[in-house]
């Protein structure tokens, strides 16, 4: 789920300074109510983020409890955009007067944000959707109530109704949205069927990243099946050389299924940040005949039940020609 962005006219941090005198509460909800001005959600991101600090040590879960002390929120600057309406194709798999599903392609940020400003799918849902477009969202991304990685394609949702945007993001909240992804990974996971339950945060060594961690960060659970193996492996025991995997996702963080497959051994390929080592020169060859340059990753199968008209909803779109050409060059290892 998205949080909304607290617009700013300065290009500089905004630091919000707010003292807690008793403890025992969660740390998310207590500074939401001492910050009224900054939803729970948003507070959230900026937790995870390490945007939020007590008497100078910065923190990492919302989840823990709240102690007494001075907290700093650093809000970073929101660029000040106003998106603009462009005339670019969608693929629409669903709209009515609240709401529109589309099949996003990789490549395609979900809203503006810095060295993307354009070509968006902010952009492109101003210019289909019109005046109709909910606000919530904040300027910079209007109708955005959860998100795709900028090369991850597939399913998503956004809201054309202020109504519509309440009633997602409580789904997206509660997780009790239908969520499955298709992976092509190096190696496979095993066992060949489970469940993957961690802490994510960022990582230590590096902020852009995330990571699973020991303690800190946000519960993470995501299921997963090994639908096809590809490549043999050298010697018994050893993994596969590639793996289509399906992936459930049970919460929403950030790269999480990027993150978990890694966590496994089985990075997704393509993946620039978390897939670490390389395929064997088989698969990179697959790779190179695809035509892959991004990770290969899709997300499949969106279902939900209606925020307005309660009717339930379920769409599903196959991987783009990039991953079902990998997906059929792998099979013949």
């Amino acid at each position: 789920m998205s949080d909304e962005p607290l617009i700013t006219e300065d290009d500089e941090p905004t630091v919000l300074e707010v003292r807690i005198e008793a403890a025992g509460g969660r740390l998310d909800k207590t500074l939401a109510d001492a910050l009224p001005e900054l939803s729970r959600a948003r507070l959230q991101a900026l937790i995870a983020a390490g945007a939020v600090s007590r008497d100078g040590a910065p923190l990492s879960a919302g989840s823990a409890k709240a102690a007494p002390g001075l907290y700093a929120v650093v809000l970073p600057p929101v660029m000040p955009a106003d998106p603009r309406p462009e005339a670019i194709p969608l693929d629409v798999l669903f709209e009515d007067d609240d709401l529109i599903v589309v099949d996003k392609p990789a490549g395609m940020a979900a809203h503006p944000g810095p060295g993307c400003e354009t070509g968006t799918l902010v952009n492109a849902l101003l210019h289909h959707c019109g005046d109709s477009l909910s606000g919530i969202g904040g300027v910079a991304r209007p109708g955005i109530v959860h998100r795709l990685d900028k090369d991850t394609s597939g399913v998503m949702v956004a809201a054309k109704s202020d109504r519509a945007h309440t009633g997602l993001s409580a789904l997206f909240a509660a997780h009790d949205i239908e969520r499955t992804y298709v992976a092509l990974t190096r190696g496979a996971p095993s066992p060949a069927r489970g469940r993957i339950e961690t802490l994510i945060g960022r990582s230590s060594s590096d902020r852009k990243k995330m990571a699973v961690l020991r303690s800190g960060g946000r519960n993470a659970i995501t299921d997963y099946v090994v639908e096809a193996v590809y490549g043999a492996p050298s010697k018994p025991g050893n993994a596969p050389m590639a793996a289509r995997v399906a992936c459930t996702l049970h919460t929403g963080r950030t790269h999480q299924i990027r993150v978990h497959l890694a966590s496994k051994g089985a990075p997704i390929l393509g993946d620039p940040v978390y897939g670490s080592g390389s395929p064997a020169a088989p698969v990179r060859a697959a790779i190179a005949a695809a035509g892959l340059q991004r990770q290969a990753l899709h997300a499949t199968v969106l279902g939900f039940v209606h925020p307005v008209t309660g009717e339930a909803l379920r769409f599903q779109t196959a991987p783009p020609a990039d991953m079902r050409a990998l997906d059929e060059t792998l099979s013949d290892l």
